[in-house]
């Protein structure tokens, strides 16, 4: 049975407002870099992360159209090693695709599109895509079964899905957590607990079962130690062929 729902009134009951979505953006993208990457044990190991993700395809290795899909600052490309023809680097989030344009690029050999998408609801046709790579975004999108139909739609067949997510709620990842990249946020101002809790919807346990549910040619690596467990490991790396 189909239920409705309407917007919710809370005007004089004591219950705070919702922050603005726009100013957090905003201000997470200006820090985003900074907080995240640029000093300390957890900038090292989300730096490594992509390097770790890529390790696999090395400089011999091709893929002739490439979409990245919640690229935010652009990070990412820094890491790719494979030659490609095309390199669609996307994101919803305008403050990042900013950011993304104005930044200094790896010279690549192959070209470097920017594009504003929705990565769960793709505008381009499907089998459009030899490699898709989405690094630490599934665990911010509702419906990551469907968002996974949608990003296989998009490859060709034989394509490479490549998946970096992080070990959330796992033991080892909120210790990071807590001496790690929170006290750089909530010293920018940014309420970290409080996006955390709006942003990281998605527990790594959930994910995972729905790639080993949907997919049969799954790669899957545990870092830094090897070993398959959310609670002793940062982060979970999968590449697909689909």
């Amino acid at each position: 049975m189909a239920v409705s729902r309407s917007v919710a009134s809370t005007h004089g009951k004591n219950i705070k407002d919702d922050p603005d979505h726009e100013s957090y953006l905003r201000r997470w993208s200006e820090s985003y870099e900074r907080a995240n990457y640029d000093s300390g044990l957890s900038g090292l190991f989300l730096t490594k992360s992509h390097e770790w993700a890529e390790r696999p395809f090395g400089p011999n290795a091709f893929f002739g159209k490439v979409l990245e899909v919640g690229a935010g600052t652009g990070i990412h490309l820094r890491h790719v090693r494979h030659a490609f023809d095309e390199y669609w680097m996307t994101d919803l989030n305008l403050p990042f695709l900013e950011r993304a344009a104005a930044s200094d690029r790896p010279r690549v050999k192959g070209e470097v599109r920017i594009d504003r998408q929705d990565a769960a609801s793709l505008t381009f046709p499907e089998d459009t895509f030899d490699r898709l790579i989405a690094t630490h975004v599934l665990e911010h999108l509702p419906e990551p079964h469907r968002v996974l139909r949608e990003w296989t739609r998009v490859l060709k067949p034989g394509g490479t899905l490549s998946l970096l997510l992080p070990c959330d709620p796992g033991m080892a990842w909120r210790l990071g957590r807590a001496v790690g990249s929170r006290g750089k946020f909530v010293k920018a101002g940014i309420d970290y607990d409080y996006w955390m809790a709006r942003e990281h919807i998605n527990p790594i346990n959930n994910l995972i079962a729905f790639v080993r549910h949907y997919f049969s040619d799954v790669r899957e690596s545990w870092l830094p130690l090897g070993i398959p467990s959310m609670d002793l490991n940062l982060f979970y790396i999968a590449h697909v062929r689909v």
